[in-house]
Formats: structure tokens, sequence, C-alpha cells
């Protein structure tokens, strides 16, 4: 089987993301040759199960399993509570090992329980969406979601592994995958301009999931990550770049209760804000801002947003946990993969660019 191997070289924890068609039906084999604990709990949900749990399973030979419903509005920790339910009912103690296989919401409360679990146990990755292989499943960021904001409670936890095959993103629907395109978008307008042309030519492809195309951006965003994240474990410098989009877009989630946009489409609306701000600063010329948002709707439309007013995702950003010291850090594009982190962006800029971007006044 042809894979590919990138080393996470994390000073507290280095790890392997390793890429591969059918690496899913390896997981036993390659969890036990980086090392895993031996005795495993899967950790899926419903969903996810029904499309890979006869193969997953078998592969992974776990001595038990727990099923979580997914989705942010599921991401809380009440459904943690039914993974420490199933590990009390294994008897798991901490020489287990927490597997998570499906999208970044599974991951996140996995992560977080095998975080918490006799205050840590090992977990690995098996990430089944574009946004979990390309971005969440690196970089050991875990947690949960309160009423007023996403992932306000929460741990670092780097995994032992994390094992991605990208064979299994032909079962998601459209606006999944296209929700997973806007987060690639992020890395290649943030961090690599080479990423960003090759969206542009291989657009396309991309967008009909042809393996020869997908792959490479697979590999290059996983790549970028994990050097971003070995050199910043705990998000006090570097590492904040990748938030670009992340500070409106996690308002967007949190003001309609989860229930509205898929993770990416949130992020690519919080993306369209922070560029606006950008260009009506100088920051960002025109002709960029243009190019950008060509790029961002030839992978689809997103969802309406006209009934939002922008006074309440400008407040909901007050609950932001990027703020420190009573300043929101607010990531700005100044270029195609080049951009700035500021902490003086107004309330009125804000409001201003969630209108150009079509919200409510």
């Amino acid at each position: 089987m042809d894979l590919t191997r990138i080393d996470v070289a994390m000073a507290s924890k280095p790890y392997p993301v390793i890429i591969g068609e059918d690496v899913s039906s390896r997981l036993g084999t390659l969890l036990d040759e980086v090392g895993f604990p031996a005795r495993r709990v899967l950790v899926s949900s419903p969903r996810v199960w029904r499309l890979h749990g006869t193969r997953v399973g078998g592969a992974l030979g776990a001595q038990a399993s727990v099923l979580v419903p997914d989705g942010e509005r599921s991401k809380h920790l009440r459904t943690v509570l039914r993974i420490y339910d199933g590990l009390i009912a294994a008897g798991a103690d901490r020489g287990w090992g927490l597997v998570a296989v499906g999208g970044g919401v599974v991951g996140d409360m996995a992560g977080f329980a095998a975080a918490t679990w006799l205050r840590g146990i090992a977990v690995a990755h098996v990430p089944t969406t574009l946004v979990a292989q390309v971005d969440s499943a690196i970089g050991g960021k875990t947690g949960v979601n309160l009423r007023e904001g996403k992932n306000l409670v929460g741990a670092f936890h780097q995994p032992s592994a994390v094992l991605v095959d990208p064979g299994v993103l032909g079962t998601l629907n459209t606006r999944e995958y296209r929700a997973g395109l806007y987060e690639v978008l992020k890395y290649a307008m943030a961090c690599s301009a080479a990423l960003f042309e090759r969206l542009d030519r291989d657009a396309d492809a991309i967008a009909r999931r042809q393996a020869a195309a997908i792959r490479p951006v697979v590999e290059d965003c996983c790549r970028t990550k994990a050097a971003i994240v070995a050199a910043d474990e705990r998000e006090g410098g570097p590492r904040r770049v990748l938030n670009f989009g992340h500070t409106a877009g996690h308002a967007f989630e949190a003001v309609t209760r989860y229930g509205r946009f898929r993770h990416g489409e949130a992020v690519a609306y919080g993306m369209l804000v922070a560029v606006d701000v950008s260009r009506r600063r100088g920051r960002l010329d025109a002709a960029t801002q243009d190019a950008f948002a060509r790029l961002l709707f030839r992978f689809g439309d997103l969802p309406p947003i006209g009934d939002l007013a922008a006074a309440d995702l400008v407040a909901a950003m007050a609950h932001d946990k990027k703020i420190v010291d009573g300043r929101l850090h607010f990531v700005l594009p100044t270029g195609i993969g080049q951009v700035e982190i500021v902490n003086d962006v107004s309330a009125d800029e804000l409001r201003a660019a969630l209108v150009a971007v079509g919200c409510g006044e």
C-alpha cells in the first residue's frame, strides 16, 4: 500500500500522520506499528458506523465501542459523559487507548474524553471528513461547546497517531465535502500561495473528488498543519494564523445554535469577513479580495445569512476564546499566503464587513 508519513515533531509528543487509500482497512496493524495500546475503545457515530463500521471494526479489533451523536449541537459535556460510561463499562485503565473514527466533532469529544479520563490516556484519530483530515485531527485541540460559545471547554491532548484515508471522502455528501474545501482554502490563503494556485488550477477535479487531485491537497494541508503545531503547540504564536476565518465563523455557528452551518461553511463566511476588513484597512488590494471570493464560490454556494443581524454576531465574538486581556485577536490576510494578527479590529469594522458579506444590520 502506498503510504505517506508526515511526522509531527512536537516537543512534548511527536507522532505520525499516515496517509493512504485503504488505511482504514489496516488500522490495527498501523496502530501496533506506532506502539499504540493494544486495549482499545473505539468512539464513532451511528452515521459513520453505518458507512465504515464493518471494515473499520474488523481492522481495529477494539475491546469495546461507543457510538455518540455527531454534529455541533451534540458537542457538549453530556455527550462526553456517554464516552466515560463506555470506558467504565470496558474497565479501561491508563493502559488503554481511545480510537476516534469520524469527523471533527467526534474527534474533539473523544480527544477531550481521552485527555480527562484518569487524567489522560492515549488517543488516535481516524478522520472521515475532509475538515478533520486536513485540520482538526492534527494538533491536539480537544473540547466541547457551551451555549455561550464554541470550544470554551477543552484541553490540548496530542494524539499518538492520525490515520488518514482519502478514499472515505467519497461517502461524504456534497455539502459536507464542500465544507472541507473551505477549510482547505483557509490554508491556502493564510499559509501557501502554491496551494492557492493548485486549488485554482485543479478546482474542478478537486470538486469531483478525483483521487489524483485531492490526495496531494490533503498531504499539503497536513504538512502545513504539522509544521505549524510543532512550532507552537499551545497556540501562543505562529499557530494563531490557523484561526483565519474562525473568529467570525464561530460567531455564525453560535448565533444559529450550531444548527444552520457546517463548520467549514461558517469559516468560509468568517474568511470573507476578514478579507473585507483587511481590504477596507488598505492591507489587501481589491483584486486579491476578488480572486479569493471567486475561488471560494467555485466550490459552491453558502447558506443564506440575510436574516442574521450583524450586531448579534459582533456580540457573539465578545465570547470568543481568542480574547486575551480583553482584546480580540483577529487574523487578517495581507496577500495570498500571508496574514497578520491584530488586536484592534473595532465593532464598527466588523459590522460593516458582516453587512458587506450579506448579513442584515
